[in-house]
């Protein structure tokens, strides 16, 4: 692949179309991207470089030509190893109105995706044969998206459902999933925390009351959760309050009862956080929703 084939990087986490996006990436320096979430599908091939890549509590250490599917709302972090080597990857964003629409009653392409399923996992890792031939799907995927010639979006949505039914063929081979035991790991009490907030996020949250509950010091608590998951208890309850605070103004939920709802102990604060986060209020978040609906 040349060089000219390869985009800027930019750290935008927001899509502009409401079909899907891909890019092409290389990177000779980059800091990490923090932990972060979609409203929208994303697959990501590692075509170089040393990368642990973090999907809530699990993390994985990927090898160039390993695939990781990340759902919409799961905080997930690329962790990359400097070694003076480029970071080439490929990222695909693929809208969630848009892929359920691909789907048929017999066919759902966003199964691959289902963290409720069982045996779900993030992290694919595909023979050699179809490591290459998923590659050229989505190469030839990326030249489709860029084209203006006649018929050439519609042969995109065909290449794009191509690759999203051989991905879900892939996720559901419970054989290819041998390979990847020494390359995923997670921890029984951060496991244990991440369910707890996800349950409680609503509720009064603290490092301490989450440590005595889990019979650990605070400063063990932090270490193993930093590690893991890649961020401090803080932050992620945070996280997770302002992405369910998300969902609750799309659906058409006020503002102040998506505060009070997730947790917050004021409106000011949630405003804040809000608009640190996602660069909009919540106001104007849940006015850009009614506006796109």
């Amino acid at each position: 692949m040349s060089d000219a084939a390869f985009q800027p990087y930019t750290r935008r986490q927001t899509m502009i179309r409401r079909d899907f996006e891909i890019y092409r990436y290389r990177s000779t320096y980059m800091n990490e991207v923090a932990l972060h979430h979609h409203d929208f599908y994303e697959v990501y091939l590692l075509l170089r470089g040393q990368v642990a890549y973090t999907v809530e509590n699990n993390l994985y250490n990927m090898r160039p030509g390993d695939l990781m599917l990340v759902s919409p709302l799961e905080l997930h972090q690329a962790r990359i190893r400097p070694d003076g080597a480029p970071y080439e990857r490929i990222v695909l964003w693929i809208g969630r109105s848009y892929l359920e629409g691909l789907s048929s009653p017999r066919t759902s392409l966003t199964r691959c995706f289902d963290t409720t399923v069982p045996g779900h996992t993030n992290l694919l890792r595909l023979p050699a044969d179809r490591s290459v031939e998923t590659r050229r799907v989505l190469e030839r995927l990326s030249l489709l998206h860029a084209e203006p010639d006649y018929g050439s979006d519609l042969l995109a949505q065909c290449c794009l459902t191509e690759l999203l039914v051989n991905l879900n063929r892939d996720a559901a081979d419970r054989t290819l999933q041998k390979s990847l035991s020494g390359d995923t790991s997670s921890d029984r009490v951060v496991d244990a925390v991440v369910r707890y907030i996800n349950e409680h996020y609503s509720e009064p949250l603290t490092l301490d009351s989450l440590a005595e509950r889990f019979f650990l010091s605070k400063y063990h608590l932090l270490r193993k959760f930093e590690t893991q998951v890649g961020t401090t208890v803080h932050r992620y309850i945070l996280q997770k309050r302002l992405l369910n605070a998300k969902q609750l103004l799309a659906g058409g939920v006020a503002p102040s009862e998506a505060c009070t709802y997730c947790g917050f102990g004021d409106y000011a604060n949630f405003y804040r956080a809000f608009r640190s986060e996602y660069g909009q209020t919540p106001r104007q978040y849940a006015q850009s929703m009614r506006g796109s609906g």
